[in-house]
């Protein structure tokens, strides 16, 4: 395995204050400890050439845990080891096999063109000459950025940046990368051509580990998801088994003749009413079939129209937590 974590644990050291000038003042002299677990013994493995979805609500301890991955922190307890090392022991040679892409932080310098700081990182992680070219013309055709890389950062739009972003984190052909919210912020375009060449380079044999809260990213790239909630993995498969892991949800949209029926169905829940003619259900194939749903709504009123899809991935994690919360 390319990745592996066993029992993993970080907790933090904070100090409890009063709330009365009484209680503030006695916290001067005498302070009170309180230990916040962030992760609670996790497990798990990745494999070469994976893309792992790593997913959690604020606070879960996705962070911490992508943070001690990364060699930033050292864990309370437990292994970690990538590649065959133990990130926060042999940070120097490790961090020259991984690379990281960070939506809100930029590894660029605001007023050089990105492709001065391209040199920088070679000298950083001592490329050669030869490899440092040829990784360059790969790159630069594959994002087509011919041009962008020779402006000024502050003069780049926020897709031409990420790009410049991509190619910082790649340029010294690392074996596994780290994504945090690689398309925040992006256009649909923008977003469309990360994707693709996030796509290109795990065919190329990069393994990705990607946190994010744009579940389209998830659904268009992962392969497996691992779900961490409370400090604690609750899911860790792929997305089609963590559709089935919260029963058998469809969407249902319906457009009807007359005004949309008040629905009083048991496993059928409106979720949005689009127009006093046209509804979104939710509805529990293991409480009502399809089939007897529509006879249902066909004895209620006249049907115009109506598609059916799998329950959206944010519906099924958002009813993962609520499952899982303790």
């Amino acid at each position: 395995m390319l990745i592996e974590v066993n029992r993993l644990s970080k907790s933090y050291t904070t100090f409890q204050r009063g709330h009365t000038f009484k209680e503030t003042l006695k916290s001067l002299f005498h302070r009170k400890t309180i230990e916040v677990p962030a992760v609670k013994g996790i497990s798990f493995q990745v494999a070469p050439g994976e893309i792992v979805g790593f997913l959690g609500p604020n606070g879960a301890g996705k962070s911490t845990t992508l943070k001690i991955l990364t060699g930033v922190l050292h864990p309370t307890s437990g292994d970690v080891r990538i590649m065959g090392y133990v990130p926060w022991k042999q940070r120097k040679s490790y961090v020259g096999r991984i690379g990281a892409v960070f939506g809100q932080k930029s590894q660029l310098l605001w007023d050089i063109p990105p492709l001065d700081a391209f040199y920088m990182n070679k000298a950083i992680y001592s490329i050669p000459q030869d490899e440092f070219e040829e990784t360059l013309d790969e790159l630069t055709s594959l994002l087509d950025v011919h041009e962008v890389i020779r402006k000024p950062t502050r003069q780049l739009s926020l897709g031409e940046r990420m790009k410049c972003e991509f190619m910082m984190a790649m340029l010294h052909r690392p074996q596994i990368v780290f994504l945090d919210e690689p398309t925040i912020g992006l256009d649909v375009i923008a977003k469309e051509n990360i994707r693709e060449f996030i796509g290109k380079m795990n065919r190329r044999g990069v393994t990705f580990i990607l946190t994010t809260h744009d579940l389209d990213d998830v659904e268009q790239l992962a392969g497996r998801v691992i779900v961490i909630n409370h400090g604690e993995i609750v899911f860790d498969d792929s997305i089609v088994a963590m559709r089935s892991f919260v029963g058998g949800g469809k969407m249902v949209r319906m457009l009807t003749e007359e005004r949309f029926p008040d629905l009083n169905m048991p496993g059928a829940t409106v979720v949005r009413m689009i127009s006093p003619h046209e509804a979104e259900i939710e509805l529990d194939t293991g409480v009502i079939k399809i089939n007897d749903f529509f006879a249902r709504m066909n004895g209620m009123c006249t049907l115009l129209d109506m598609s059916v899809q799998e329950l959206p991935i944010d519906r099924v994690i958002k009813q993962l937590y609520l499952t899982k919360s303790p």
